[in-house]
């Protein structure tokens, strides 16, 4: 059954204006808790920290590739573009990172389904946009993009990469059929990004970039929160024991917040008008 999210209607307020992740899912999940539908597809990115009362994750697949990526109007890489080159997104976190990697591109504000963005740089409007890598592949545009970003300068979204199969909590037989598609590195390596992002967002839209990866038996988690202007961020990493993610996060979280996070991101809900 089609369902047009708040998401899907709203597309002339910035997301940074909106409160929280339920602008995308709010009536997928409603009506998945009144049993109209038995289980809701996401991107793992979209999904709020904490999930609606009787709602769980009853699988997340194994990730694709949770980079961002530029697809510039002329070709070529972030580093290719020219000064005062405008580039478009709708998420606080890359626009924060990617003044920080280069102070005189501006930055602009855009949303709509990617076709929408991608008809927009081709008018002319825009010299490049990022996406999120595994989007573009799945709709088979990979072949525009001109650059994967490298993390080392523009970390992903929390479960960016990754689909989500979200069931009602007590719904036994719809969970025991999904199972098979849980991939346990990937669960992992989200829940801690997931905890974090829980940790330090608040309830609002917050420039917080975290990748966790699985090295062996151990978890790796890398995170970074920046400044709207790209001057400020504070960076952590942190390596512990693959079976307990969300004591990893809160490791990070912990080291985050010690060289400024909380400064950041207060500064980003004042401008924001969330409350701190």
């Amino acid at each position: 059954m089609p369902i047009r999210t708040s998401g899907d209607v709203v597309t002339e307020v910035p997301l940074s204006q909106v409160a929280g992740r339920a602008f995308f899912t709010k009536e997928i999940e409603e009506a998945l808790l009144a049993g109209e539908i038995d289980l809701a597809v996401h991107s793992l990115k979209d999904l709020a920290t904490d999930l609606p009362v009787g709602l769980a994750l009853g699988a997340i697949l194994e990730r694709a590739d949770p980079r961002d990526a530029l697809i510039a109007r002329r070709g070529g890489g972030y580093e290719a573009l020219p000064p005062g080159a405008r580039v478009g997104t709708s998420s606080l976190r890359r626009r924060a990172l990617l003044r920080r990697w280069r102070s005189d591109v501006e930055v602009v504000d855009m949303r709509g389904n990617v076709p929408t963005r991608v008809a927009r740089l081709e008018a002319g409007d825009l010299d490049g946009i990022v996406l999120a890598a595994a989007g573009l592949e799945r709709l088979g545009l990979g072949h525009r993009v001109t650059e994967v970003l490298p993390t080392a300068r523009v970390l992903p979204a929390a479960g960016q990469g990754a689909i989500a199969i979200e069931i009602r909590a007590d719904d036994d037989v719809t969970r025991s059929a999904v199972a098979p598609l849980d991939h346990d590195h990937t669960r992992a390596a989200t829940a801690a990004e997931r905890a974090l992002l829980g940790r330090l967002e608040g309830g609002c839209q917050v420039p917080v970039g975290a990748l966790a990866e699985v090295r062996g038996d151990r978890l790796h988690l890398a995170a970074a929160v920046c400044s709207l202007d790209g001057r400020r961020i504070a960076e952590a990493a942190e390596e512990g024991d693959l079976a307990s993610p969300v004591a990893l996060a809160e490791a990070v979280a912990d080291a985050l917040l010690r060289v400024g996070a909380g400064a950041i991101l207060a500064s980003v809900r004042e401008a924001s008008g969330a409350p701190t």
